[in-house]
């Protein structure tokens, strides 16, 4: 029997927005790669998105979430584990502009951190966060994701035509 989804308090409904966006980007990942768009063009929006979103993203999690629960938490150190990967992932990228399979990892890590925190931390945050604490975080606001893609003019990921730059 699966258990009910829990419904998730407004504290944390704004990280499961940016989330949904998390997973955006890792499709315009494989799907500019799928139709064989050149890795700098990939390489140079993952970057962008880094800097301006996912980046204030995580830190935004472990200030406003994470550190809320003792600092051995173990569901917490996964996490944050997810976020250095994802830095380092980054920092490799920006040095070798060419690497279909950085691309690909950078991607899949995202995903698989994505899901981590969607399906399994959020929920024990959710139950071991005060109820006041999670009052104050509601306040955050998310980031706009939608304007932030907007500015990236290059859409390499809508449609096969997309190599013709």
């Amino acid at each position: 029997m699966n258990p009910k989804p829990q419904q998730r308090h407004q504290a944390i409904v704004s990280f499961s927005k940016d989330h949904h966006f998390g997973l955006l980007i890792s499709w315009k990942i494989r799907n500019g790669l799928k139709h064989g768009v050149e890795n700098n063009r990939i390489c140079d929006y993952v970057l962008y998105i880094f800097k301006v979103d996912l980046a204030k993203h995580f830190k935004d999690e472990e200030t406003l979430l994470f550190s809320k629960l003792p600092a051995g938490d173990k569901m917490i150190a996964k996490a944050i584990e997810g976020h250095h990967t994802l830095h380092q992932l980054a920092t490799e990228i920006e040095q070798s502009k060419n690497d279909a399979e950085l691309l690909n990892r950078f991607a899949d890590e995202l995903e698989d951190h994505i899901r981590y925190e969607e399906r399994i931390l959020f929920n024990y945050l959710q139950e071991n966060i005060d109820a006041d604490e999670l009052e104050k975080i509601a306040k955050r606001f998310p980031n706009d994701s939608r304007e932030i893609d907007e500015q990236w003019k290059d859409c390499f990921w809508e449609n096969k035509d997309a190599k013709k730059n």
